[in-house]
């Protein structure tokens, strides 16, 4: 039986600072819930409005899949392997944290907030090289379509042969999962199959979208799906018929 869970985004943690508007979808830093740590290989889900001329300072990581996607405004990142970039809507910033780096990231506007989701994955190797590297993805080819930005590191691609991003395509993640992004149109229909034996989380990051007619998502909710053990479930995504929907999903087994 496929199992769903509307998550509004009034039940998330959203910690007071001045310059940081935050909802943690799962324990992390002064927020911990024994009951709430994580879904599947999904450790960590913040989506952050950050100030301007504010940010997160230099800070270490380590055995992790670390995910930026930039929704609004310009994120400046530096890291210790010398990487320095500063990315604007659309962009995917990606480090395999493996046997340690640091990295800041911040909004160096004086004038713009900044707005971005961070997401962690847990690897499926520990000790592995830090890499980091990022795409700028076209809006086309995620409006009315459920676009796949990041990917399994398996024996087909051509990352996990050499261990690092190649800077180019679908990004590489050092775990069975897959994240997706997609913009969409008031009143535009899509559908996604999640396989049996798969789960997914999503995240309504702006407008609202409605799941198999049933679950409404507004604006910061999420929703967790759990497929059949015996068959696919076919997800029927609408978005609002005014709004439209802006999402993230991302895809993993479930757990055994």
């Amino acid at each position: 039986m496929t199992t769903m869970r509307h998550i509004p985004a009034s039940s998330f943690y959203a910690p007071k600072h001045t310059w940081l508007d935050s909802r943690f979808h799962f324990s992390y830093a002064e927020y911990y819930n024994p009951q709430n740590i994580n879904f599947g290989v999904i450790r960590l889900l913040n989506d952050d409005f950050v100030k301007p001329l504010s940010g997160f300072d230099t800070h270490p990581h380590n055995d992790m899949e670390v995910y930026t996607y930039v929704v609004e405004g310009e994120l400046t990142h530096n890291d210790s392997m010398g990487t320095a970039e500063t990315l604007g809507p659309g962009s995917i910033q990606y480090m395999s944290a493996g046997r340690g780096i640091s990295h800041s990231e911040r909004n160096l506007s004086a004038n713009k907030e900044l707005h971005f989701l961070q997401i962690w994955i847990k690897p499926n190797e520990i000790g592995l090289d830090p890499d980091y590297g990022s795409r700028v993805f076209k809006k086309e080819d995620r409006h009315n379509k459920i676009q796949h930005v990041a990917t399994n590191c398996d024996g087909n691609n051509k990352a996990a042969l050499l261990n690092k991003d190649t800077g180019e395509g679908i990004i590489p993640i050092h775990q069975d999962a897959n994240i997706y992004i997609s913009e969409v149109d008031a009143g535009v229909e899509q559908e996604f199959v999640l396989q049996m034996k798969r789960q997914a989380y999503m995240v309504c990051i702006e407008g609202a979208l409605s799941v198999n007619q049933h679950y409404d998502l507004q604006a910061r909710d999420a929703l967790e799906i759990k497929a059949d053990i015996q068959s696919p479930q076919h997800l029927k995504l609408k978005a609002d018929q005014q709004k439209g929907a802006h999402f993230l999903l991302i895809e993993m087994a479930t757990e055994q």
